[in-house]
């Protein structure tokens, strides 16, 4: 059942909170740098560089590069069970205004780490992408203090 036009879905922007688009945003980013491994394997192996079963999900046997990228998305996934669970907690008890005001933040600082380690390992950008890291930590450590304070009363 199609809407008219010119409405607007009222329901769906009632819940697509900040929080919400970061939890989103977080996703789309990772569904971007895995279509990139994509692209990269798969050109490695239509032009015969590397046989289809010849890349390890380490990135050993391949370039610094790729071991770059398929790192930066391991970070993500790795990051994103703590991330996505406060952003739920909050989002399910009514409580998004805690992590409403810095999940972008968080996801800027996400992006920014990954796109830091993909692209330089020199010392002033390994110092910027663990400072991105460091945003992030703090931002949800921040949270999970902020969401135990309101769960405890």
């Amino acid at each position: 059942m199609s809407r008219p036009r010119g409405r607007r879905n009222l329901a769906l922007e009632r819940t697509m909170t900040p929080s919400l688009l970061a939890l989103l945003g977080y996703a789309s980013w990772m569904l971007l740098l895995l279509g990139v491994i994509v692209v990269q394997r798969s050109t490695l192996t239509l032009l015969g560089r590397r046989a289809a079963n010849g890349f390890k999900p380490t990135g050993d046997g391949g370039g610094p590069a790729e071991q770059r990228l398929l790192r930066a998305h391991a970070n993500c996934y790795e990051n994103l069970p703590m991330f996505g669970a406060f952003i739920l907690v909050a989002h399910v008890s009514g409580h998004g205004d805690v992590t409403d005001g810095l999940a972008l933040v968080a996801l800027g600082a996400r992006v920014a780490q990954s796109a830091i380690h993909i692209t330089s390992t020199s010392v002033p950008a390994v110092s910027l992408r663990f400072t991105a890291f460091l945003v992030q930590v703090g931002i949800q450590g921040y949270w999970a203090v902020k969401l135990a304070v309101i769960g405890l009363g």
